[in-house]
């Protein structure tokens, strides 16, 4: 499967100050499948070693960091002539052992000749988990569930991806009917590669909703395996209240929402562990849209939302034929598929992302995004209709700014603010800026 992180990788091998790599992301987004794609299309030999519960791996790691020797055992273990700039060494599922991270620094400093990538599940907990980091020593790269574009490159519609890409907006509204019905297939479907490949092999959904549940089942084991115990009872909560969070008109996290007269303290490490875990992403307010925005958040105001509009919609059950059919669903549940939608496909940007609510929450604006020196406004309606007087009154106020829209209509730019159709949202942030 077409996947937008390997264009992030092929920088990487190319680079002349290139480091040892950590590849990081949720349990299940393709780590794995990215990386040995990646060593075979750019490489002459990849050397690839599962160090899972591998005896062998620990003793060639725990031994010493002697680069020559670690290269040298790697290569009898795996049959392969490691070689440098030619041979891509990935370590993988090395969350629990510290001393192959560790090691990293010393294939940094003394063996940068070596092409080498780790990745693991849970990886984020372990690197916040006090285990020693090669700080300064690693490149860093974070991968998510597929984006919308990807799903189309999956079910086989790379043209639409392409007429997205060219911004082409009458072409584009004149084939609206057919991309609003690959939206709803990707509001049911998601992004987790496991069940995208399922709908794109065979089309059945309710194998990919098994998929899903399994997912979701594996995610809440992990809860228990990996979580301090004391912890695990709030994380659960935590995870079972976003979707109710985010139905709600005012989207902000509310502790009150997840345990009658819950306090912040009570929940924060519960919340940071499934930040940690690549399962939840935190948007805090700023309150004034000046640069840069981290000056002006408010780390105690914030929304949470989940890694995959997929896994959302399994968790509360809802029914495919709601989402592939029917005629609700870009404004059910007061918007949350469709703004945690738009979340996901941001989020990859690597943009900062905030949000504005005014005290009396007269006035909201869904994202406020820095896009280079430029600060964007994003409102999000799930529907055609788009009546709200929150977006132009924030530009009113900020008149040195210009909004956008995500919503159901067709392209359109109205001087202090455009309009742009939900799908697409991948290649949007381009437009009028």
């Amino acid at each position: 499967m077409k996947r937008n992180v390997l264009k992030n990788l092929i920088e990487w091998k190319n680079s002349p100050n290139r480091k040892p790599l950590i590849l990081n992301g949720a349990r299940q987004v393709g780590k794995t499948y990215i990386l040995q794609k990646f060593g075979m299309e750019n490489y002459k030999n990849v050397a690839y070693v599962n160090c899972d519960r591998n005896i062998l791996v620990d003793k060639i790691f725990e031994q010493d960091y002697d680069i020559s020797r670690i290269v040298r055992s790697l290569s009898a273990l795996l049959h392969i002539h490691i070689v440098p700039e030619d041979t891509l060494i990935v370590l993988d599922e090395v969350q629990e052992n510290p001393v192959i991270l560790n090691s990293l620094k010393y294939f940094c400093e003394n063996a940068p000749e070596y092409h080498i990538a780790v990745a693991g599940s849970l990886l984020g907990v372990s690197l916040h988990d006090n285990i020693s980091f090669p700080v300064g020593k690693v490149d860093m790269i974070r991968m998510y569930p597929m984006t919308f574009d990807e799903f189309l490159y999956a079910i086989g519609e790379e043209p639409l991806v392409e007429l997205l890409r060219s911004g082409d907006y009458p072409v584009i509204d004149s084939l609206s009917v057919k991309l609003i019905d690959c939206l709803r297939q990707y509001y049911f479907v998601g992004g987790m590669p496991a069940a995208v490949k399922e709908y794109s092999d065979s089309g059945n959904l309710q194998a990919v909703r098994d998929i899903q549940k399994q997912l979701l089942f594996d995610y809440r084991r992990d809860f228990l395996k990996h979580a301090p115990s004391s912890e695990v009872p709030r994380i659960n909560m935590v995870w079972d209240s976003i979707p109710s969070q985010l139905a709600k008109e005012n989207k902000k996290f509310i502790y009150g929402a997840v345990k009658k007269g819950a306090r912040a303290s009570e929940f924060e490490m519960a919340i940071q562990w499934l930040i940690d875990a690549g399962l939840v992403y935190r948007v805090h307010r700023a309150t004034t849209p000046v640069l840069p925005l981290k000056f002006y958040e408010e780390l105690s105001v914030f929304k949470l939302f989940s890694l995959d509009v997929g896994l959302m919609g399994a968790m509360v059950d809802a029914p495919a034929e709601s989402v592939i059919i029917g005629e609700n669903i870009f404004r059910e549940y007061k918007g949350a598929f469709t703004e945690q939608f738009v979340y996901s496909q941001i989020v990859p940007s690597s943009l900062p992302i905030y949000y504005y609510s005014s005290n009396d929450s007269r006035v909201e604006i869904d994202f406020l995004i820095q896009n280079g020196a430029e600060i964007m406004p994003l409102e999000v309606k799930a529907e055609e209709n788009v009546k709200s007087k929150s977006l132009k009154t924030y530009i009113g106020k900020y008149p040195n700014l210009k909004g956008m829209r995500l919503s159901m209509l067709p392209y359109s730019n109205q001087g202090w603010m455009i309009n742009v159709p939900l799908y697409a949202v991948n290649f949007c942030m381009k437009v009028g800026y």
